[in-house]
């Protein structure tokens, strides 16, 4: 079963095999159809009108807010709506961090996006801290001993993906919380191919940051969510100043709005927040064992498929979670996208936002599948068949 005519995209483009759904995921209809709800019926300013559209908006966009709340398994006030992923990170590597690094270590890994990379290590760089970066092992997953072995009580901040977006190698982040937090530590979860593909509890997890974003959920662009701990919130300075974010303004000095308002200057993506309420909505509605049988069952049949494929190497390994990664021997990754796309095969070739991995590994980029709920058989059959094509033309 594949949810494929809930999303009118591929009415749209009945010729196409989408299979980039990690950079970002098609919007089934019930998200299109609450976007056009909200300019039509809605669009009124959030937080401060005093009249009954602004206060019914309002509420709606909170609504959304309590919505996430539930979905990731904490509290409304811990939930900070942000542009993405990028900027929940970035928000706390520069107001959170300097708070706690000192003189201590930034401890991340090879195949962490750069999102997820590069905050930290420009961290490290304003405040002397040692950064630790873990190697990958020959598939291009990081071992989860590694991970343990390099924590040590200087270690200050931990910062690493749920699920990697080249491989998609799944991360055991309570176990890593619980060894980071033993040293007195912080973990940093980047769970933006996370999210669209596991149920995620983020109190059971034991992350104090956690960090996703709408459009790989099935939601729309430019909105995020960043997940943090009440008191490590509370001692956060915000990064933007302006409207809504305060609570008092004088000449002489400001003060802030409790959490997470203060996060959240200016006029928001409230658009962005409804639509993903409805995206949340509609994932949800659909029971979590069937449609990570459905996606598993479509990862293994591309793995096995391409393993089959004589010169294709592939990387991470079957337990992947939502993306699977490869090359063809004598064939640039580039060349061999190119060469899908021409088959009307949408996938995704570079090195993903994560160079560090790439430089390790030897490669200069990869070719990445990834699927969503609309992947069906035919789906993975024609890339299959479109590489092997592509062997054929390349090298013999």
């Amino acid at each position: 079963m594949a949810w494929k005519s809930d999303f009118p995209f591929f009415a749209a483009h009945p010729e196409l095999t989408y299979l980039d759904s990690a950079a970002t995921a098609q919007k089934p209809q019930a998200v299109i159809d609450r976007l056009t709800a909200y300019y039509v019926n809605d669009n009124a300013n959030v937080h401060r009108g005093l009249y009954q559209l602004a206060y019914a908006t309002t509420e709606k966009f909170e609504t959304v807010r309590q919505q996430v709340a539930d979905f990731v398994g904490v509290a409304a006030h811990n939930v900070v709506f942000t542009r993405g992923t990028t900027e929940s990170l970035n928000l706390v590597a520069t107001s959170f961090g300097p708070l706690v690094v000192g003189d201590g270590e930034i401890v991340t890994t090879v195949a962490e996006h750069h999102s997820n990379f590069i905050p930290w290590q420009q961290l490290a760089q304003r405040t002397g801290a040692t950064f630790k970066v873990i190697r990958a092992r020959e598939n291009g997953d990081v071992a989860l001993a590694d991970v343990l072995a390099t924590i040590t009580p200087k270690t200050k901040l931990v910062a690493l993906a749920h699920v990697t977006n080249v491989t998609g190698a799944l991360r055991d982040i309570r176990t890593i919380a619980d060894a980071v937090h033993a040293v007195g530590g912080y973990l940093v979860v980047d769970g933006a191919q996370a999210v669209p593909h596991l149920p995620v509890k983020i109190a059971d997890l034991k992350a104090d940051f956690y960090a996703f974003s709408g459009h790989k959920v099935y939601g729309p662009t430019g909105i995020g969510v960043l997940v943090g701990r009440t008191q490590l919130l509370e001692q956060m300075l915000p990064l933007q100043f302006g409207g809504e974010m305060i609570d008092q303004v004088s000449i002489d000095e400001s003060t802030w709005a409790p959490v997470p308002l203060k996060f959240e200057a200016g006029t928001p993506n409230i658009a962005g927040v409804i639509g993903l309420g409805a995206a949340l909505t509609y994932v949800t509605s659909i029971d979590w064992d069937t449609r990570q049988q459905q996606e598993q069952q479509m990862l293994l049949r591309l793995r096995r498929g391409l393993a089959a494929i004589i010169g294709v190497t592939l990387y991470g390994d079957d337990d992947s979670v939502g993306a699977v990664s490869f090359n063809l021997a004598g064939v640039h990754p580039h060349d061999l996208a190119t060469f899908l796309d021409e088959q009307n095969i949408a996938v995704r070739a570079g090195h993903h936002c994560a160079q560090p991995l790439m430089l390790q590994l030897k490669i200069p980029a990869t070719v990445r599948a990834s699927v969503g709920l609309y992947t069906d058989e035919a789906d993975i059959d024609r890339l299959v068949a479109g590489v092997e094509a592509a062997r054929r033309f390349f090298n013999e």
